[in-house]
Parts: structure tokens; C-alpha cells; sequence
């Protein structure tokens, strides 16, 4: 079965370590509920405001989930300190759209798609599907690798904080670009590569169609 997707809008933004010049102050001024965010819930509410969005259902992919918050749990059992109540509650994979969804009061479905390196091609994947229902649907992939000694293990992706969004709807026109022309960016974590790349070719003048084979 093939579903084509016309990306209508894209962003992504990424740093080698942490990005530095977020608006998560002017974007969530609660200072309460501001310091409880994760860094992939910031990266997520930060996509989610660059781009025209109706609360639509939104479609969440990430291969290593809250890797910090899942870090400091493990690091307080190993030296027999109490777990932190709020790193417990951040640790779940849905933890930023989550946080998205309250700040903008947004009740559509939201979904979280984990699936290693493959992350990004099935969020596109189940975003095909779900898009035969004719609505708008925005899709995210985001990683936070940027923990404490990742140094040790990375070996081969660049930025270790990176996220993408696209808007997308199901169309009828012809495509302009398959799964076989999406060429990977081995700078960054192989999990968001498809949304990535798609998100690099789009232009606003320019028809983005993406045919999906399901």
C-alpha cells in the first residue's frame, strides 16, 4: 500500500552538546512548571513554536527517551540515595509531548514511537496511516544524548542534542521524493535521520511530497 505525505512545514534546530539560545522562558514563564521540564520536553515545545499548529494529534519518536533523567536515577541506586520524585516521573518516553500537550491544552491523541535507529521512518510510517483520516498531523523526533561521561561512549554522532517537526496531511498529488532518495547524516543519531533529511529539503514555495510504502 503506498501514502503519499505532503510535508507542510519543517524545522529542526541541534547543537554539538545543549542548545544555548532556546525561548523556554518566554514560552512556559511558570517558573514552577518551567524548571520540572526535561531537555527533549524545551527542544519540543520550542519546534512547537515555530511552526503554525491547530492542536492537531501529534505523533512523538525517540530512540533513547529522558537518557538524563534516566542517568540520575541510575546514578542515585548505584550510590543508595533516594530516587528524585520528579526525575522518576520524567524518565517515561512520553514525558515531552506530555508537557507539550498541558501547555497547550492540547487534548488530541498523542503517540510515542521508539524503535532504535529505525525511530524516525516509523514515526513517518504510523504518520502515513494515521493521515488517511484526512486531518493535519505534526510529527517530532528529538535525542538528548548530552549526559555526564557520554564522552566514554560516543564514538560517532556530532550533535548529541537534536530534534525535527513536520507538519504534515495526506495528498493525492504525484511524489516528489521517495524513501530511497533519503540519504543519511551520519553526524547525527541515526533515529531521526528520515525526518531530518526531509525537514533539510523542505522549502515553503516548493511541493515536499513523500511517498510511503506501508
Amino acid at each position: 500500500m503506498k501514502i503519499n505525505l505532503e510535508i507542510i512545514d519543517a524545522k529542526f534546530i541541534f547543537a554539538e552538546k545543549s542548545i544555548e539560545d532556546l525561548n523556554t522562558k518566554v514560552l512556559v514563564p511558570k517558573m514552577v512548571l518551567r524548571r520540572r521540564l526535561t531537555r527533549s520536553s524545551k527542544l519540543v515545545i520550542e519546534l512547537l513554536s515555530k511552526i503554525n499548529t491547530n492542536k492537531e494529534r501529534i505523533i512523538f519518536g525517540t530512540a533513547y527517551g529522558e537518557l538524563l533523567s534516566t542517568a540520575k536515577i541510575l546514578d542515585a541506586i548505584n550510590e543508595k540515595l533516594q530516587v528524585s520524585p520528579t526525575e522518576f516521573q520524567n524518565s517515561v518516553y512520553n514525558t515531552s509531548i506530555s508537557y507539550a500537550s498541558i501547555l497547550s491544552d492540547n487534548i488530541s491523541e498523542m503517540l510515542t514511537i521508539s524503535s532504535g535507529d529505525e525511530t524516525s521512518l516509523k514515526t513517518l510510517k504510523v504518520g502515513a496511516v494515521k493521515s488517511l483520516d484526512e486531518d493535519e498531523l505534526i510529527l517530532i523526533c528529538s535525542e538528548t544524548l548530552d549526559i555526564p561521561n557520554i564522552d566514554q561512549v560516543n564514538r560517532c554522532v556530532k550533535y548529541l542534542e537534536s530534534a525535527v517537526i513536520l507538519k504534515v496531511k495526506n495528498t493525492t498529488q504525484k511524489a516528489t521524493i521517495t524513501l530511497n532518495d533519503i540519504v543519511a547524516d551520519n553526524d547525527f543519531p541515526k533515529s531521526i535521520h528520515h525526518m531530518l533529511y526531509l525537514a533539510k529539503q523542505f522549502q515553503k514555495d516548493n511541493s515536499l511530497i513523500l511517498e510511503m510504502e506501508i
